[in-house]
């Protein structure tokens, strides 16, 4: 890992006057957009030019820019009668769904601001961003709700709701937000131990919209994807540079995203023309051949270290982007192009308009053209900050060193970075220990926290291990109480009371003592490889013994880097995801010659059930076939043994 002492110090030195000149040039973004008009009344206008075109789609379902308008507008004077306004933070928690673009749209014609959070969330974490927004009201759905921590808040069921809901004007309510007010507040991993919210503004967000359709050319034609998660910064970026032109988007189903081959072929029999893709899956989708005749003109690709370059055989162009959440989902983006170059990474490219890039070292000079720097960003994509912490917002968003302009300012990223000579931006990393996995942004202090509260545990220590090359996975480290008895299996439950899955470590490591350096400081680099040796297993470790589930483990071991599994060992538990899940559905399928949905690797995520469901899908398909076909199986693939 780089670190700005030994890297960031080493090249401050005087900038020439042709690189500031340069510098200059490369941050030069300015552009006028008309920011007084803000999401809800440029949908609105969208609804009332074209209110037969589709707006949305969701499987066999969709709304029409009149039918979405009308809904919108019906739920938003229904958030008002319970005491909406501008800046009223309203809590949104329903799946992927019309419902969720309907709500989100909703919460902005009522002039409040979105708080979007995923279903999927340990209830005490929900309780403590509900609680921590002060939000006044909460939408969601009466099959969610039985679970979520409601208290001194009103309660919005979009489905048992709605005949009350329906009975509201149809009309444009009134809405006297302004570009200052915020849009939205999205919770990100904090190093307290606890999430933290950040408040973007619609200027800020307009800045994003305005700049997507003039990069990318959007029409009214374009038909693009939403595949993130609600709680996702990623998700406002997929709906509404969309949904103020005009242009379709396309909602993806669950087994669809997370599935390659799935995805790719969803993508051109929906004759989608724009879309993105957290980076993971971006990467595992232009791995795969695509036909010559996709409507697809652009795939954008973010959230984490892209390491692959396209193939010269794609027939559309792939776009890196980047950017934290607390500068409004995207500051920089380029195109990247195939190249035999493997051993550098792909850039992050230039700035987007309105926004200025800056790589300074401890002392805020700029560092030399080619020389490793913190990265800062300016302009109008900034937050407005970190909700009610005043102080972290001072810390991570400083006055800006080289403007006379009052309350300029530069967020501080944490990340490190080098202008390559023709202004493109290299990234390097982290400055700190800030991890990302899969696109979610994580701050091991937050799972150290709630590891340091459990009982058995007297020290420990989080980072994230790459053994495999694109694949992270997140360890701990623990030094137990002297007697203490626990398992894997008990520190992952105690865990997901207050964290999401994916902050959850795959492999615990179990030690006497972390080492640390000479003056004192956990020495990351030196904490062990996991092996058979320290790593915290469940109460019992049953070896595979049948056939299939012996090949069934050897799947397993090989795409997680694991020495061994035992057979009631959870894949997701182990560190395994969709993306890894899809390759293990693939490997089965050449293995056992069975076609397994990749539902099933969720409903029999262990080795033993997972074995007995291709058992059981193999012995149907041969009592329905011939004794002469059943022969012909048996010489040809790996079933002979389970049949015998």
């Amino acid at each position: 890992m780089y670190t700005r002492q030994n890297e960031v110090g080493e090249n401050s030195q005087a900038l020439t006057a042709h690189m500031q000149q340069q510098l200059m040039a490369w941050n030069a973004t300015q552009q006028d957009f008309p920011f007084d008009v803000c999401v809800p009344q440029l949908v609105a206008k969208q609804a009332a030019a074209t209110p037969e075109a589709v707006a949305i789609v969701a499987g066999a379902a969709q709304l029409t820019y009149r039918e979405l308008n009308q809904r919108a507008n019906q739920l938003a004077h229904y958030l008002q009668t319970l005491g909406v306004g501008p800046n009223t933070l309203v809590g949104l928690c329903v799946e992927r769904s019309l419902d969720m673009v309907v709500g989100l749209l909703a919460i902005h014609k009522a002039g409040g601001t979105y708080v979007p959070l995923d279903p999927s969330s340990p209830t005490e974490r929900l309780a403590f961003m509900l609680e921590d927004a002060h939000a006044r009201v909460l939408i969601t759905w009466n099959t969610i709700a039985t679970r979520l921590p409601i208290s001194n808040i009103d309660l919005v069921c979009l489905d048992s709701d709605w005949s009350i809901i329906a009975q509201q004007p149809a009309d444009e309510p009134a809405c006297a937000i302004t570009p200052d007010d915020l849009a939205y507040v999205i919770y990100t991993s904090g190093s307290t131990g606890r999430p933290k919210g950040v408040e973007i503004t619609h200027y800020s967000l307009l800045n994003l919209i305005y700049w997507h359709h003039y990069a990318y050319n959007i029409t009214a034609a374009d038909r693009a994807t939403q595949v993130t998660s609600p709680a996702f910064d990623a998700t406002g970026w997929e709906l509404w540079p969309y949904l103020t032109i005009g242009a379709q988007v396309h909602i993806v189903d669950e087994e669809t995203r997370v599935s390659p081959v799935l995805l790719r072929d969803w993508l051109v029999r929906q004759g989608i023309t724009i879309s993105f893709l957290p980076t993971a899956l971006a990467e595992s989708i232009i791995g795969l051949p695509w036909p010559a005749q996709t409507t697809l003109r652009y795939l954008l690709t973010g959230a984490d270290t892209l390491r692959h370059y396209p193939s010269p055989d794609l027939p559309f162009a792939f776009v890196n982007n980047y950017g934290p959440t607390e500068a409004t989902v995207v500051a920089t983006y380029g195109r990247i192009y195939p190249t035999q170059n493997a051993d550098t990474l792909p850039s992050i490219g230039r700035p987007i308009f309105n926004t200025q890039i800056y790589l300074l070292d401890e002392h805020l000079r700029e560092v030399p053209i080619g020389a490793a720097g913190e990265l800062y960003i300016g302009g109008k994509g900034l937050a407005k900050g970190y909700l009610n912490r005043p102080e972290l917002t001072a810390e991570r968003f400083i006055p800006h060193p080289f403007s006379d302009k009052p309350g300029e300012r530069l967020y501080k990223t944490g990340d490190l970075a080098r202008f390559l000579p023709d202004g493109q931006i290299a990234f390097m990393g982290r400055a700190d220990y800030q991890i990302k996995i899969r696109g979610y942004r994580i701050e091991p202090d937050e799972i150290i926290s709630v590891l340091n509260k459990h009982a058995a545990i007297q020290n420990c220590m989080v980072i994230a291990r790459e053994d495999i090359p694109g694949e992270k996975r997140l360890l701990a480290y623990i030094v137990p109480v002297p007697g203490a008895e626990f398992t894997a299996a008990s520190l992952r439950e105690a865990l997901g009371e207050y964290l999401p899955d994916y902050m959850i470590p795959s492999t615990f490591v179990v030690m006497t003592a972390l080492t640390v350096t000479a003056n004192g400081k956990v020495d990351r680099a030196a904490l062990p490889t996991p092996d058979s040796t320290n790593t915290l297993r469940d109460e019992a470790v049953v070896a595979p013994e049948t056939p299939t589930e012996i090949r069934v483990a050897h799947i397993v071991t090989t795409l997680l880097n694991l020495e061994s599994v035992g057979i009631d060992d959870n894949f997701f538990m182990l560190g395994g995801h969709s993306l890894l899940g899809t390759q293990i559905i693939a490997q089965i399928a050449d293995t056992f010659g069975v076609e397994l949905p990749l539902r099933s690797l969720f409903e029999a995520p262990t080795i033993r059930l997972l074995a007995s469901e291709i058992e059981q899908r193999i012995i149907a398909r041969l009592e329905s076939m011939s004794e002469e076909e059943v022969l012909r199986l048996l010489a040809e693939n790996a079933t002979s043994e389970l049949v015998n």
